[in-house]
């Protein structure tokens, strides 16, 4: 683990559904059993989030066997252009909605996709805050009890896609938790398992560097997939750092 981490904060979580797709089963979306880490990194940073560090996830804990439950949605195949949407705003075009329920003839626009989803998940997450440079981590760690402790977010967090909205509560004693409600007897090899879509040590790239009109200064957010072996232990998930050898990422093979 970094050694400049700060400390371990832990979240429990709940919804009524989740969906961690797999990205082998191509079209038609079916479920990992828990959250993957960068599904797991999004529910924090929806709580507290800057520039200055990461999180890094440690610990996946499924507090209940995975139920799975199978959804067939309308989903739109087309999405609104950029410069439509400038366009609308400014008032120099009527907006055209995309609509995903629909018949006859305007029902070509949308397509009906099978998910297998989980019912009534619920997790503990543990992560911690790895700083970018000579940050106080120590303020950092305040600023983020005090807000998951409170239930502030500033945006309201999902577990694998967007419709799936979850609720969190901080753990101040997670010795005491576990106690209370031990993870799941429930033991998976998962095999290659996504750990992350991002590079998580690359800062994100405003629009405005995006599009510097200087090459060499440009910066972008281009897609940088990992993996690493995913093992489910009776309930827990053990997350490597990212920056150990267990992760592969673009140009490392698998030893």
């Amino acid at each position: 683990m970094n050694e400049r981490s700060g400390q371990s904060h832990t979240l429990e979580v709940r919804a009524d559904f989740a969906c961690f797709s797999r990205p082998e089963m191509k079209v038609e979306r079916f479920s990992y059993p828990c959250p993957t880490p960068s599904s797991a990194r999004g529910v924090f940073e929806a709580i507290y989030f800057k520039p200055e560090f990461r999180w890094q996830v440690t610990r996946i804990e499924l507090l209940d066997p995975p139920a799975y439950i199978a959804l067939r949605r309308n989903e739109v195949k087309d999405k609104a252009s950029e410069r439509s949407i400038n366009s609308w705003i400014k008032g120099k075009a009527e907006p055209e909605p995309l609509f995903a329920d629909l018949t006859g003839e305007e029902s070509k626009g949308r397509t009906q996709r099978q998910t297998m989803a989980l019912r009534s998940p619920r997790y503990r997450l543990t992560a911690q805050i790895v700083p970018r440079g000579a940050q106080p981590v120590a303020t950092y760690d305040a600023q983020f009890v005090r807000r998951a402790s409170q239930g502030k977010c500033f945006q309201q967090p999902y577990l694998g896609m967007k419709e799936f909205v979850c609720f969190f509560d901080y753990i101040d004693d997670v010795d005491a938790a576990r106690n209370t409600k031990p993870p799941a007897n429930y033991s998976q090899d998962l095999g290659y398992m996504v750990y992350d879509v991002f590079d998580l040590n690359a800062v994100n790239a405003t629009r405005a560097e995006q599009e510097h009109p200087n090459a060499k200064l440009r910066k972008s957010n281009a897609a940088n997939v990992s993996l690493f072996k995913a093992v489910i232990d009776k309930g827990v998930l053990i997350v490597p750092d990212y920056d150990s050898d267990a992760v592969l990422k673009p140009g490392r093979r698998a030893g």
